[in-house]
């Protein structure tokens, strides 16, 4: 005979204590287990999140996704962001952002590219300076490819070089903003006479090595029996040197004369942003900082730093001294063009300032000579002209012989 065990006293009693004992204990466990994964969850998340926002921030600072993410979604399908959302918003340019300041030789351009070298680290565009000093003057097939490879720099650029103004709508390329700096005809031409013989005070870029092919005579020929003596070198057209930079590449441009002078002052007025006169160069950096200052800002500051004056002080030229008051009367009769242009400029220069409300930083510039006053004008017929290399900065007034 089987004995029921269900119905006995003490089963009954067993039975629910150990069924709750075993519920109890499972309990327990799946609590563990589930506070273990909300934790691994938590943290994942957490750290999926990171992963996220500085995914995204390291996305906008670069503009576009990095390689990694780009090589994930090639591998998982060709289905890109892109497909949705169509492509980005491009980039917002400054305006203007393409910038050709074809400098004139002997006119400060050496102190304005160094600052440009400075600028161009600081707020990241593009300074491109040509290593080409000799040649302004360029065939149409020459024009055209400089002026293609100069647009197709990436844009914010500055483009440097010493060259005659290009048009670049004749070839129906967009005209880019032109700048350019010049200085008192008579003393550019001083400093040019004697940094062709002499150089400055950087011992790679010595005069030998600048004009190897000049002979003694030559290099000690007196600066007054040039120009009393009416040597080509101190002779038109090779004094006709600053306008050719303003009226273009056409060759009556290189003709002294008006058709020259009121085409440069035209292509002034409508393709140059500015141009200023280095007798006057804080101003003008100022200028520059207030009309440009995704490429100018703080400009001042370093031209006036310890640093670049170190930089600024070796490209003076050696050995220059001031000729005759004759023989300055003489230069002044063969540049009045010239110095009809640099009159032109300095008034431009100085309504500019006027209209900006530009105070003045700049020391004030000595006045004219008076044997420079209402002298007439000799232009003998124009031989070959060498274009002279690159500018220094000095005192830009230092040839005025006061009477």
């Amino acid at each position: 005979m089987m004995k029921n065990f269900s119905n006995s006293p003490l089963h009954n009693n067993q039975t629910p204590n150990h069924i709750r004992d075993w519920n109890n204990k499972k309990f327990g466990f799946l609590s563990a287990v589930l506070l273990r994964f909300s934790l691994r969850g938590y943290g994942f998340c957490m750290a999926s999140l990171f992963i996220f926002c500085f995914g995204s921030l390291f996305y906008q600072l670069n503009g576009g996704p990095p390689n990694i993410l780009l090589d994930i979604r090639q591998y998982l399908g060709e289905s890109t962001y892109l497909d949705d959302h169509g492509p980005p918003a491009p980039r917002v340019l400054p305006f203007p952002s393409q910038v050709v300041y074809n400098r004139v030789g002997k006119c400060g351009s050496r102190t304005v590219v160094i600052l440009l070298r400075l600028l161009a680290e600081r707020h990241q565009f593009n300074l491109v300076s040509s290593d080409i000093h000799n040649k302004t003057r360029l065939t149409k097939h020459e024009q055209v490819d400089l002026m293609r490879n100069i647009s197709n720099i990436p844009q914010p650029f500055l483009y440097t070089r010493h060259v005659h103004f290009l048009n670049f709508t004749r070839f129906r390329i967009e005209q880019p903003v032109y700048i350019n700096i010049i200085r008192d005809p008579i003393n550019r031409f001083l400093s040019n006479y004697f940094f062709r013989r002499f150089g400055d005070w950087r011992g790679e870029q010595n005069h030998l090595i600048r004009t190897p092919g000049m002979k003694g005579d030559e290099r000690y020929l007196d600066i007054n029996v040039c120009i009393l003596e009416n040597y080509p070198e101190c002779s038109n057209p090779r004094l006709f040197y600053i306008i050719p930079y303003f009226c273009g590449q056409h060759p009556q441009c290189r003709e002294p004369g008006v058709w020259a002078l009121e085409r440069a002052k035209q292509n002034v007025l409508e393709n140059f942003l500015i141009v200023g006169i280095l007798e006057e160069l804080e101003d003008v950096l100022l200028l520059l900082e207030r009309l440009l200052p995704h490429y100018f800002t703080d400009v001042l500051n370093i031209y006036k730093s310890p640093d670049y004056r170190k930089m600024g002080n070796m490209t003076g030229t050696v050995r220059k001294h001031t000729p005759t008051l004759e023989a300055l009367q003489v230069l002044y009769h063969r540049m009045r063009y010239e110095y009809d242009f640099y009159n032109f400029i300095r008034d431009q220069f100085h309504l500019m300032k006027k209209k900006i409300g530009l105070k003045s930083v700049s020391r004030p510039t000595s006045h004219q000579a008076s044997f420079m006053r209402d002298l007439s004008l000799r232009t003998p017929e124009p031989l070959d002209e060498d274009e002279e290399l690159e500018t220094d900065l000095e005192d830009a007034n230092s040839w005025l012989v006061q009477p």
